[in-house]
């Protein structure tokens, strides 16, 4: 069974990613494409290309099976972690400036991916942040990878994702090693909530209400402009007035819209909704 797309199927397929996802994948990308292409295509027994792009109008199933099949899910344990500082020595005393004991806090980790991100906030504010236990902290972890927010709500992690926390915190919040893995404690586990969610559907992130804080990390570097726009203005509407929003150290919102405004921290650049 051939994967190979003409320019004509390769154009139909990369329109259809572009309209669920916002990504974009052009002829530049012909191999990776086609190596996950003929993946979904033996796994569904569609006889051919022109077969298989037909069918996905029809099920659902096999066109959230595709996507997750072209989702990027690069991550691990305390990614990036002066923004992790950041939040707990700046952004979150600055939140509670205006939060009595006991209030709601929300912090919405999107993408998550296999979790390792919203975990590791989880992990860090009980290491770092003295004020943890007098809120109310609701961490979500939300992706458009069906396969991936099953894998987070598991919480079985490879040395490889561990490899930047201490061993003194391995050790703490994750339970001896299984079959060369480790898992979660339930206590933490079972304290951040995950959800499937896309972020170039404004309806569908409506669903997950506002949030405090939002890191969304590494995400729009596979956007395009119009992408990036809507991208934006979801995020802008996911925060409450005075959220922060922290973004991947190779991306900008000053770029994209002047709608948030732009703040610089000891240890991070990140933005705010006036």
């Amino acid at each position: 069974m051939s994967a190979f797309l003409s320019p004509d199927e390769l154009k139909t397929l990369t329109d259809l990613l572009y309209l669920w996802t916002g990504m974009t994948f052009g002829e530049s990308k012909r191999y990776y494409i086609e190596r996950r292409f003929a993946d979904r295509l033996k796994r569904s027994g569609s006889a051919d290309a022109r077969a298989y792009l037909a069918r996905l109008g029809i099920d659902a199933a096999e066109r959230q099976a595709l996507i997750n099949a072209f989702t990027i899910n690069e991550t691990y344990f305390f990614r990036e972690d002066h923004q992790l500082r950041a939040l707990a020595d700046q952004i979150l005393p600055e939140i509670v400036q205006t939060k009595r004991p006991g209030d709601l806090i929300r912090i919405w980790s999107l993408p998550c991916s296999t979790g390792d991100e919203a975990y590791s906030i989880a992990i860090w504010l009980l290491e770092h942040w003295p004020m943890v236990d007098a809120y109310n902290v609701e961490i979500v972890g939300s992706d458009i990878d069906t396969a991936a927010v099953g894998a987070a709500r598991e919480g079985r992690y490879a040395a490889r994702a561990l490899a930047k926390l201490p061993e003194s915190l391995v050790e703490r919040y994750f339970e001896p090693e299984h079959r060369h893995q480790r898992k979660i404690i339930d206590d933490l586990r079972e304290s951040v909530q995950f959800t499937v969610t896309n972020l170039v559907d404004p309806a569908a992130a409506a669903a997950q209400g506002r949030f405090d804080v939002v890191l969304c990390r590494n995400l729009l570097i596979y956007f395009d402009d119009a992408s990036r726009r809507v991208a934006a203005d979801t995020l802008y509407d996911r925060l409450h007035p005075g959220g922060f929003l922290l973004l991947g150290h190779s991306e900008s919102m000053s770029r994209i819209t002047d709608r948030f405004d732009f703040v610089r921290l000891d240890d991070a650049i990140v933005y705010r909704r006036p």
